[in-house]
């Protein structure tokens, strides 16, 4: 996954705001960081974003949204939706969310003992477009975070084991019903710390005893299995996730989606994905709204940065 700051070259990620505080261990080799410093600027410079901060509510010629009704939005790839220095902006971002309950938002955070205080005032039990997912990178931040997960009013809740730098057990989480989807995915860019098929697997595992959906988005740069260290670049890493074949879907998920009347979506009124024939083989496919077809494939991999 990349980072956008402003620049939006997937129609999936919705960027507010842009830079971000470290705050665990998983930070430690940030891929905005590192994406930031290539074009000579501070990751920790916090803003809120200016072409991309409505991108929810923008228009075609016609009139459309461009964001579909059925898609997934994910929100502050390049930050956290929950971060402090953000509190003057989120007011802001909940109410275009509130605008588009047609629309699924992904929120990820490290920071889940502040999400309580920041959420709106017409709450309620949660909205059902919106699912909450905390970083767990190793079993500390797991222990840490997902009691506090579970304890927060949300429809929709999963977690997200990314960078996935140490082995994460789920067990005695997967008995609240309360984790509808866990993603992992292995760390990139300098310093790249190893993920290890055994941790992959483990977690597989534990998911599929609860039906719940487990998605290997990707190996990281360095993968161990079966002793052997490999190093791997680029779309190789979600190819080999998705070869794994350790990836599954579970219990659906029901957003329970409405028009701005509130009124259930019809399933012609839902978005359909289009995929690519290399989407297939890729380990995002899962979770992925699809190829929007823009037609920079060619060029997004031109001005892709050298890694070594």
């Amino acid at each position: 996954m990349k980072g956008f700051g402003e620049v939006r070259d997937l129609h999936d990620i919705w960027n507010p705001w842009h830079g971000c505080k470290k705050c665990s261990e998983g930070c430690q080799n940030c891929y905005m960081y590192f994406l930031d410093a290539l074009r000579d600027r501070d990751g920790g410079d916090i803003y809120r974003t200016k072409a991309g901060f409505r991108y929810p509510l923008s228009k075609t010629r016609d009139g459309e949204y461009k964001v579909k009704s059925g898609e997934m939005l994910r929100v502050c790839m390049t930050s956290d939706f929950f971060l402090e220095e953000a509190d003057a902006w989120r007011g802001e971002a909940w109410e275009i969310i509130r605008q588009r309950p047609d629309v699924k938002f992904f929120l990820l955070t490290k920071r889940p003992e502040r999400v309580k205080d920041c959420l709106p005032f017409n709450w309620g039990d949660g909205w059902e477009n919106v699912m909450l997912n905390v970083t767990t990178e190793n079993q500390r931040r797991a222990d840490e975070r997902i009691p506090i997960l579970l304890s927060l009013p949300f429809k929709h809740k999963g977690i997200m084991c990314a960078p996935f730098i140490g082995p994460v057990s789920i067990r005695e989480y997967l008995p609240s019903g309360q984790l509808e989807q866990v993603l992992c995915d292995g760390e990139n860019y300098d310093g790249a710390r190893p993920c290890r098929y055994e941790w992959v697997k483990a977690l597989h595992d534990e998911c599929r005893a609860y039906n719940v959906t487990f998605v290997f988005c990707g190996t990281g740069r360095v993968f161990i299995k079966d002793v052997k260290r490999y190093r791997l670049e680029g779309s190789v890493q979600s190819e080999q996730s998705h070869k794994s074949g350790l990836s599954f879907l579970g219990k659906p998920i029901d957003f329970k989606l409405t028009d701005e009347w509130g009124s259930p979506l019809s399933p012609e009124r839902v978005y359909t994905p289009y995929y690519r024939e290399k989407c297939r083989n890729c380990g995002m496919n899962l979770i992925c709204n699809g190829c929007s077809n823009c037609g920079k494939c060619e060029i997004g991999r031109a001005n892709d940065p050298e890694e070594d």
